[in-house]
């Protein structure tokens, strides 16, 4: 026999299954029912993932509602393109403006408070990310991403942008103050 002549004439769902096969079908079958479960359980009981909500917006009406917040709750200006730092009260809605190649204004919001966090683009899709947090939503024009937060840890927090939105991409990066 050779490569070029045809294989022997058999019926390849005929031939018996070694016991070792169908003891990691047997496996792969149940890690997968598994993993199906764990993701809803570990959604509603373990809260890892976020539950959001998304309303169609016009990027004019959302750039409004943000500088009201911004003129009503501004504690003081930082970095070199005087960036308002707001400190909304605890339990409000807060605005975050994504555009090229900035998240406007600077949040400092309270430790172990919840917060509606309202979250939009007025140009391109931009990806939120906070970080240390690993907190991650996409963030697309017309749409106002509202994420119920609770911050649990005083610190610094970075918002990254993860999608990429062009030639200033790695300098689309802001701040979250969470003060005790």
């Amino acid at each position: 026999m050779s490569s070029l002549s045809p294989p022997a004439h058999k019926i390849w769902w005929k031939e018996p299954i070694e016991r070792v096969e169908i003891m990691w079908i047997g496996i792969c079958i149940v890690w997968g029912l598994l993993m199906t479960f764990m993701m809803p359980y570990w959604h509603v009981v373990g809260k890892q993932n976020l539950s959001n909500e998304a309303y169609r917006i016009t990027p004019a009406y959302f750039q409004k509602k943000a500088q009201e917040v911004v003129d009503k709750h501004t504690v003081r200006v930082e970095t070199d393109q005087k960036i308002p730092v707001v400190a909304p009260p605890v339990g409000s809605d807060v605005y975050l403006v994504a555009r090229l190649w900035e998240w406007w204004p600077i949040l400092e919001l309270k430790k172990d408070q919840s917060y509606r966090l309202h979250i939009s683009s007025m140009d391109w899709q931009h990806g939120f990310s906070l970080q240390p947090a690993n907190i991650n939503a996409q963030i697309m024009p017309g749409y106002d991403m509202v994420i119920t937060v609770t911050p649990n840890k005083a610190g610094t927090y970075s918002v990254v942008c993860n999608e990429f939105c062009g030639i200033g991409h790695h300098k689309m990066v802001g701040k979250i103050y969470v003060k005790e």
